[in-house]
């Protein structure tokens, strides 16, 4: 697809537009060897080194960075190979065409089938990574994907699609498997296309998703991020320390997996500081505080000069004296307060940092600040206390409670725990979302169930009430 195949013809309404894509896709559906496991593969292959391929990984960070002012290169690079390679790996572990389950004992067969129009809503902060992400999930499962970039990243996914789209004819697959709204991107023509696919999938500002939920199409969406990591007394702080540094500085804290907020038990609270002094963090003064809660929001909004900015930029910006500016992130200390912007998602290399009386305290810490914002996506916990993960998981309305984990490289897989791969984080009903796991490749296909007979199993009413009739009598 070159430049002049995204220019839409003037009189061309945003409908006319998007159908003329979703023909195009259905097309190329058709002409899909979909139901050929290889030819699948061989096609989500091709998807992932396109963007994989070591010159193609960087120029597409370089023109991401460029493009959108957010993150930083090294930090795409890895994102663009890692998430790729990391997805490969569980994609070409799985079938997901025809029989893909079969019990006799229960005379059940399941048969994988295409999904369908996969469109796929994209953010600045990705615009290379999530559509291949999203694009090797959706031709697994034998559909075709037409993606809605971020207009902030428009040159950037365009490129990708057009490497996506080079790679499929390579391999001898139709290149319309993979197309992208035409320039320049607009509301209407998001919205259009959500309603005219089978399947939206989107990822991004919490207005897109919820205009996903109502287009009238079949919807995944995911939720908004806002960390919480707690640090308990039985910690490894150093180790913590470098993990929590590591993640937080990341793509600078683009990703919505990265720790927004530290709850430090009392009794190490000044170690755990002192140990996150030494992998580079800025403890900041409560006047320093106040210079970036002036600067970090504009009119209730986080300043596009200050998110996802370098270190020294942000420093340089908020005031803050020389040495903060080499600084490898910003410790800023208050009491929780909701309606404070510290309790909130960031964006930034502000780390704020509360701490807990107890571990009690800590998890009603880590409740009040998911209830601000990020219900349903994760949490963390640095500790040497199996008890403590374990209520984390039981008290929290979360998803995932990732354990002594750096959490930007832990949240969307990794290949030290057992969570899918993925740029797109489902949260569950908490945060309004359809799904509550890491999206994969199971939500872009349908099963069709093959049912037979097999022996009665049906128990007697005396194993079913006996018990109740027992205890409670027959009345």
């Amino acid at each position: 697809m070159s430049p002049a195949d995204a220019t839409p013809v003037a009189s061309d309404d945003a409908n006319t537009a998007i159908a003329k894509l979703i023909e195009r896709a259905r097309d190329a559906m058709e002409a899909y060897e979909n139901h050929d496991q290889t030819r699948i593969d061989e096609a989500v292959t091709a998807l992932a080194w396109a963007i994989y391929k070591p010159e193609r990984a960087e120029e597409l960070a370089k023109l991401a960075v460029k493009d959108t002012g957010l993150g930083n290169v090294e930090s795409k690079i890895i994102k663009n190979t890692r998430k790729t390679f990391g997805t490969l790996r569980d994609l070409m572990r799985a079938k997901t065409t025809g029989v893909i389950e079969q019990d006799a004992g229960s005379g059940l067969v399941k048969y994988a089938k295409p999904v369908g129009i996969v469109a796929a809503v994209c953010p600045s902060t990705n615009p290379a990574a999530t559509p291949v992400n999203k694009a090797m999930m959706a031709l697994k499962g034998g559909n075709a994907v037409v993606i809605a970039p971020s207009p902030a990243g428009y040159s950037t996914t365009l490129k990708t699609v057009q490497y996506m789209r080079e790679a499929l004819q390579r391999t001898g697959h139709p290149s319309d498997l993979v197309q992208i709204l035409p320039a320049p991107v607009s509301k209407a023509l998001t919205q259009a296309l959500m309603e005219q696919s089978d399947l939206v999938v989107c990822t991004g500002s919490q207005n897109n998703v919820k205009r996903a939920y109502s287009s009238g199409s079949v919807a995944i969406g995911v939720g908004a991020g806002n960390v919480p990591v707690v640090i308990d007394s039985t910690a490894d702080l150093d180790d913590a320390a470098e993990k929590i540094c590591a993640s937080k500085t990341f793509d600078n804290a683009t990703s919505c997996s990265s720790e927004n907020a530290l709850i430090i038990l009392d009794d190490v609270y000044e170690d755990a500081i002192t140990a996150l002094g030494r992998v580079g963090a800025y403890r900041t003064s409560d006047t320093e505080r106040e210079k970036i809660r002036e600067q970090l929001w504009i009119d209730g909004n986080l300043s596009r000069h200050l998110i996802a900015r370098d270190a020294h930029v942000f420093a340089d910006v908020v005031g803050l004296p020389a040495n903060a500016q080499n600084a490898s992130m910003f410790l800023v200390e208050e009491e929780f307060d909701p309606q404070s912007g510290f309790a909130d998602e960031k964006l930034s290399l502000v780390l704020t940092v509360y701490r807990a009386r107890d571990f009690d305290h800590a998890t009603e810490l880590v409740n009040a600040i998911l209830n601000v914002k990020g219900k349903g996506h994760s949490c963390g916990i640095h500790t040497n206390n199996a008890d403590h993960p374990k209520r984390l998981a039981e008290e929290i309305d979360t998803v995932r409670v990732l354990v002594n984990q750096a959490h930007t490289f832990g949240n969307g897989g990794s290949f030290k725990n057992a969570l899918p791969f993925t740029l797109s984080m489902g949260c569950g009903t908490w945060a309004g979302n359809s799904i509550s796991e890491n999206l994969n490749y199971r939500h872009f296909i349908n099963i069709t169930h093959l049912v037979t007979e097999v022996d009665e199993d049906k128990p007697k009413e005396e194993d079913l009430f006996g018990e109740y009739h027992a205890k409670y009598g027959t009345d």
